[in-house]
């Protein structure tokens, strides 16, 4: 008898993962013209006068030429490359700060769009002020620190090589 009862079980898992496969090739949804039409700019936050990069596509449209137009930088002309259209842009150094509309425009009379930030900012920013990073040289805390530590670790090594196993059996 534990032989049939395992193989019930094992036919109702079966069953049940056809069930479960039937419904969802049954409930997947159909790619639609359009879905593949897109813009994406890398990065999308910059400083003015920094490049960015387009790519973009155009459903199975994507061996002909797009037209990319934004406040921001003007207009672009896109190229395929590697199954994408692609190009690049210099953001120019006086644009304003503020959020720009970037539209793609294909050749069949897709469209799409995504935006670009353009930051406010006078010059790049530094990293947090940390200290004069001690282990980096010369005679700082963080040197004395490792010497003082290799220093205590060579003391714990002399001490425990000194004693000698005494009450042990």
């Amino acid at each position: 008898m534990p032989g049939l009862l395992s193989h019930r079980a094992l036919s109702s898992v079966l069953g049940l993962l056809g069930l479960v496969a039937a419904f969802v090739l049954t409930t997947a949804v159909p790619a639609r013209a359009g879905e593949s039409v897109f813009i994406e700019v890398t990065p999308n936050s910059v400083q003015a006068g920094s490049r960015v990069n387009l790519r973009a596509g155009c459903d199975a449209n994507n061996n002909r030429q797009a037209q990319v137009t934004s406040d921001a930088f003007g207009r672009v002309t896109l190229r395929s490359n590697n199954g994408f259209l692609t190009g690049s842009v210099t953001v120019p150094g006086n644009k304003a700060p503020g959020d720009y509309p970037v539209n793609l425009d294909c050749a069949n009379g897709n469209t799409a769009s995504t935006m670009l930030t353009v930051l406010n900012m006078s010059q790049p920013s530094k990293g947090p002020a940390t200290g004069g990073g001690g282990t980096a040289g010369g005679r700082g805390a963080g040197s004395l620190l490792l010497v003082g530590g290799l220093a205590a670790v060579a003391v714990v090594a002399g001490v425990s090589a000194r004693r000698k196993p005494g009450g042990r059996v």
